[in-house]
Order: C-alpha cells, then sequence, then structure tokens
C-alpha cells in the first residue's frame, strides 16, 4: 500500500510541476507580447505589469483571452521575419551554381579580363 501512495504522490507532484511549467511559460510569453506590442504605450505595458505582479493568474487569463489575436498576430510576423532573415542569409553565404560561375567566366573571357588558360581553370574549377 506505501508504494501506490508514494507512486500516485509522485504522479501529483509531477501533475502540479507540470502546471507551475506551463503557467510560467504562458507568463513570460505574455510578458513578451506586452514590451513587442507597438500600440501600447509605456503607461499601458506598466499597468499590464502591475497587474501581472499582484494578480498573475487573473491577468494572465485576461491578457490572453482579450488580446490573445493581436499576440498570435504579433508571434507569427516575428516568425516570418525570422524566417526571412535566416533565407537571406543563406542565400548570401551559399555559393553560386556551376553554371553561374561558367557564365561569369565566359562573360570575364569575352571582356578580355582573363585569358583562355583561366577561363579554362575555371570551368573545371566550376565543374568539380
Amino acid at each position: 500500500m506505501d508504494f501506490w501512495a508514494n507512486f500516485w504522490s509522485i504522479i501529483w507532484w509531477f501533475l502540479w510541476a507540470f502546471i507551475f511549467i506551463s503557467y510560467l511559460m504562458a507568463l513570460f510569453s505574455v510578458i513578451g507580447d506586452i514590451f513587442r506590442d507597438e500600440k501600447l504605450n509605456g503607461w499601458l505595458k506598466a499597468v499590464w505589469l502591475i497587474f501581472l505582479l499582484f494578480l498573475p493568474f487573473l491577468t494572465l487569463l485576461v491578457y490572453v483571452i482579450a488580446r490573445g489575436k493581436g499576440m498570435a498576430e504579433r508571434s507569427a510576423r516575428m516568425s516570418q521575419q525570422a524566417q526571412a532573415a535566416t533565407e537571406d542569409y543563406i542565400r548570401g553565404v551559399a555559393g553560386s551554381s556551376a553554371t553561374a560561375e561558367i557564365e561569369k567566366g565566359k562573360a570575364l573571357l569575352d571582356a578580355g579580363a582573363i585569358s583562355e588558360a583561366e577561363f579554362a581553370k575555371l570551368k573545371d574549377k566550376a565543374l568539380s
């Protein structure tokens, strides 16, 4: 009988730990959203934070109900911006294709900037 009492105590503890961690994640999401929101002025941000300090659960619930749609829109916009920045970075550092390298080399050869031997080296390097 002692095993089951300890077993259910452990399950109960894990349940409360899960609830507490979920609450903290929601709280930090709301705090981050308060500072990210450009429509709120400094005083309204301070009021939300004061209410979060003194009535955290109720204020969190009210904020998510009242401003949840805007919170989701801001989060989606930030995600899209991060994705675009990542794609731009990858395009910037990624090498160009072999065809593009050969075309650049051919343009340099036609302009007289490089010799036939240098063009051949460039072509071999691009194709390897």
